[in-house]
């Protein structure tokens, strides 16, 4: 990743808050007031036959969060980390270097989609990170909504490795990283994955996937999306 990328990932990132705190009540996800993920809206009306939900899928360290992030930005729709929506204890477990169980996930994968339905409901258009590891991962994730795509991030697990090294702030031990490809079942055709290698830029990454979905043309540029979304951009206090 060179210093430009860096750079716009990283301002995405904040923007986006990546860490924002989550309330948990009644098995739902709350949001804490004021604390919301950005959002912007589309530049221009989006045909039917265009998803309104992209998820970014792929084993920790392969590039989700900023991928996805910079994915919204030039889309102006809405990002959402799948992690935010995990339940306190799976974070503990995380922490302490124990896998998820199925039936930690079930509950977090509910509310993933939970949320990715409220957004199509309402008309909305929103990027998802989450690792959908499982076949079975997906099915609730995406299952049969037609306007749902999936992303994966293809990537070797020796650069993977590499790269966990150096974030400091992810919660994923690197001791984890084999464990996820042991869980990885890749997308099959039928579930008309769209597949990106990681060794690119990121930049590079996110216009393969617009020239995939066929929504280049309705993209903006990188640079131009962050000048334009700055002013409207929520910190955290």
């Amino acid at each position: 990743m060179d210093n430009r990328d860096e750079s716009w990932a990283y301002t995405a990132i904040q923007m986006f808050g990546r860490c924002l705190p989550l309330v948990y009540e009644s098995h739902r996800v709350v949001r804490m007031s004021k604390l919301m993920s950005l959002q912007i809206q589309p530049t221009e009306v989006v045909s039917l036959s265009s998803p309104r939900v992209v998820i970014v899928m792929g084993v920790s360290g392969c590039g989700k969060s900023t991928v996805g992030a910079l994915l919204a930005l030039r889309l102006r729709w809405e990002f959402e980390d799948a992690d935010w929506f995990q339940p306190a204890a799976n974070v503990s477990k995380m922490h302490s270097g124990i896998p998820l169980t199925d039936e930690d996930r079930r509950p977090w994968l509910e509310a993933v989609a939970a949320w990715s339905d409220k957004t199509r409901r309402s008309g909305g258009h929103d990027v998802i990170a989450c690792s959908a590891l499982k076949r079975r991962y997906r099915d609730v994730l995406i299952g049969d909504r037609a306007n749902v795509r999936l992303v994966y991030l293809k990537g070797d697990e020796t650069l993977i490795a590499r790269r966990i090294a150096t974030r400091h702030e992810h919660f994923m031990p690197r001791s984890l990283l084999q464990s996820q490809f042991e869980a990885l079942e890749e997308p099959g055709t039928d579930e008309n994955p769209i597949i990106v290698s990681i060794d690119p830029q990121p930049r590079e990454i996110v216009a393969q996937i617009l020239s995939a979905l066929n929504l280049a043309d309705r993209s903006v540029p990188a640079r131009a999306a962050l000048r334009s979304s700055g002013s409207g951009a929520r910190t955290n206090p």
